[in-house]
């Protein structure tokens, strides 16, 4: 700097592009590719379950062993894994969960009894659950909140299309290959993710963190014994023991809550992330989902097989118009979801999810044509369209960093607990509808002979399966009702601003209203003052339409008129007298979520009232802005709106 005044440089600091060489989208799609090979595993075997009943000669409650040992070996570790990710590093974590998974496929294909095949399917959720947190953190962790939207959108239809998709792939392979190849399949696949994720996804900063296993194993004990009473209670005639069973999964769930919250160490649940409302009520949406997906599916391939007499190909095709409405459908969905309140999109949701499986269930009729039960297919994926990527947005839109790896675990444990019930749910409610309508109550010995039921035992074998999928439609209501409670969007400035405009407490914009000493904001903007603001205070106003590095503008030689930019006249004269000002990229938002006025959210005033607000901006040479700041935003101008930041939600259950 040269000598003479003092100058203070105002510098608009975009990063260059190249300061950061990761692209986060390309480490996205690597991860997509595990996480959508775990979830089509989730559902792919529902449709191989009577082929592998066949070939081990097993019935049809203990078939459901081989899809609810996977869901369970899936749930119980994600508590801990998000914070192993969080230790060792999301990217370490993923390769490792996504080999096992590789490995664990290639032993189930070789399986040669029931209990081996259910041994590696345990041992194959172990390596889904490893990987699975690790998706969501790094998209915390790796995209700006106001680009977070559109990578959940991709999340979420990654897993809504997963989940429909692993049905019809499944029928294919098993109608040419043989089940085995429901597994092997995996090997390529994983092979290749591995690659992927080796070259793309970015290491990131680790964070020390003590592990909960007393924690662990009360939540992984009250897990097991919950899911085995649910499946075996109606094969057992619901037994005392089974109650007792029941009772004490009850009393651990209750005694792992109770230790989470007074643990000295750190709790494997941070119970302070539940009081965010919006968080705790995604986690209820998303077992709901869970629990109907898995749940679904069961009596559909049934229904579909033995009443039908569809081949396994063919009963997967019903499961198509889900995948492919919930697909086109996303990226529509991803736009809506920074734009709407979460209580209508989610809410609409669940009420569509649940109409189509009541008509569903309807239909489930051994007179009916096939193309009347694509139809209410078809509603139950626009309903998944809109249940997703919402949810998914919604819990994890405030997470910090250091909390990202324990949120996205409680939040796809909560998923995965969700189809683990859906599934020992769904084999309990079948076996009670089964023996209630189907003559002769067929017992676990003879259950294989299901398959080959004569003509006249298929419409009370349909009544059975069309009452079973009753039970995922009503559990859907709950979604509904959680929904109705979600807070949304508070819109107050000053309760939050954006973490990366700067540390500390947003100021309150009441301090400048009644700011009475114009003159000396005259003054300021001449001799700037270094320290006349607190240091966390930014000016994202300035450079809002800056995308690339400039040359430093200097203040002492230059009028306040000459930088002005057609922003707010409240904070500008006030940020031309900071040295040196650092600008955040402002964050592109609509402006009806600006901050300002939405939903009955006080707007920023003046700082000065009525008719003395063009004399004030008169003084710095601003003229034609006489109307209110709201009206500015909406009717003139309202690009501006961006530079406001993204809005604040309600971060307490109070």
């Amino acid at each position: 700097m040269s000598d003479g005044p003092e100058r203070a440089d105002i510098t608009r600091s975009a990063p260059p592009r190249s300061a950061d060489p990761v692209n986060p989208w390309h480490a996205l799609w690597a991860m997509m590719l595990g996480f959508f090979v775990i979830l089509v595993d989730s559902t792919i075997v529902a449709v191989a379950n009577p082929s592998i009943m066949s070939a081990l000669g097993i019935g049809y409650h203990t078939v459901i062993w081989v899809t609810s040992a996977y869901l369970l070996g899936y749930a119980v570790p994600l508590l801990v894994a998000g914070r192993l990710g969080d230790q060792f590093g999301p990217k370490n974590l993923y390769l490792i969960g996504l080999a096992v998974f590789t490995a664990a496929s290639l032993w189930c294909g070789l399986a040669g009894d029931v209990e081996m095949l259910i041994t590696a399917r345990a041992v194959q959720g172990v390596g889904a659950a490893l990987l699975t947190p690790q998706t969501l953190s790094v998209i915390t962790r790796s995209f700006p909140p106001h680009r977070r939207g559109a990578a959940m959108s991709v999340w979420g239809a990654t897993a809504g299309v997963a989940t429909l998709i692993g049905p019809l792939a499944g029928g294919v392979l098993v109608d040419r290959l043989g089940w085995e190849w429901i597994f092997f399949i995996n090997v390529p696949i994983g092979v290749i993710g591995l690659v992927l994720a080796i070259v793309l996804i970015p290491d990131l900063p680790v964070h020390r963190h003590r592990f909960d296993i007393f924690g662990v194993a009360l939540s992984g004990v009250g897990m097991f014994l919950l899911v085995f009473a649910l499946q075996e209670g109606e094969s057992q005639g619901w037994s005392p023991w089974i109650w007792a069973q029941i009772f004490g999964a009850v009393c651990f769930m209750a005694v792992f809550v109770y230790w989470q919250a007074v643990t000295d160490g750190e709790p494997l649940v941070p119970l302070r992330i539940f009081r965010d409302v919006d968080f705790g009520l995604a986690n209820i949406g998303v077992a709901v989902v869970g629990f109907a997906v898995t749940g679904l599916m069961l009596p559909v391939m049934f229904y579909a097989q033995v009443v039908c007499g569809m081949s396994p190909t063919r009963s997967a095709l019903l499961t198509a118009p889900m995948a492919i409405t919930s697909g086109v459908l996303a990226p529509i969905v991803g736009r809506i979801i920074d734009r709407a309140h979460p209580r209508a999109v989610v809410g609409f949701g669940f009420s569509v999810l649940a109409i189509g499986l009541t008509w569903m269930s309807i239909e489930m009729t051994p007179v009916t044509p096939i193309w009347r039960l694509v139809l209410p297919f078809a509603v139950v994926g626009i309903g998944m369209a809109f249940i997703w990527s919402p949810l998914a947005a919604t819990a994890t839109r405030n997470l910090p960093p250091h909390l990202a790896g324990a949120g996205s675990g409680v939040y796809n444990a909560t998923r995965q607990v969700g189809a683990v019930l859906g599934s020992a749910g769904m084999a309990a409610f079948m076996t009670s509808r089964i023996a209630a309508d189907v003559p002769g109550d067929p017992t676990p010995e003879n259950a294989s002979a299901v398959l080959q039921l004569p003509e006249f035992l298929h419409e009370p074998f349909a009544a059975a399966m069309s009452e079973a999928t009753l039970l995922p439609a009503f559990v859907a209501l709950f979604g509904v009702v959680a929904a109705l409670f979600m807070v949304g969007y508070v819109i107050d400035p000053a309760r939050r601003m954006p973490a990366r405009i700067g540390q500390g407490p947003a100021l309150d914009f009441d301090d400048f209203s009644d700011f009475d000493d114009i003159d000396g904001l005259e003054d300021l903007a001449g001799e700037p003052d270094r320290g006349s603001l607190p240091r966390h205070f930014r000016a994202p106003h300035i450079g809002a339409e800056v995308d690339e590095p400039t040359e430093p503008i200097p203040v002492a030689t230059t009028r306040a008129a000459e930088v002005r930019r057609p922003q707010d006249p409240v904070t500008e004269p006030l940020a031309i007298a900071i040295a040196p000002v650092v600008v955040a990229e402002p964050e592109p938002i609509p402006p009806r979520h600006n901050g300002v006025d939405v939903g009955g959210g006080r707007h920023l005033r003046l700082i000065a009232n009525g008719a003395a607000v063009p004399d004030v901006l008169a003084k710095f040479g601003i003229t034609g802005h006489t109307g209110s700041r709201r009206n500015r935003h909406y009717r003139e101008d309202p690009d501006d709106a961006d530079a406001y930041g993204r809005h604040a939600r309600r971060d307490s259950w109070f």
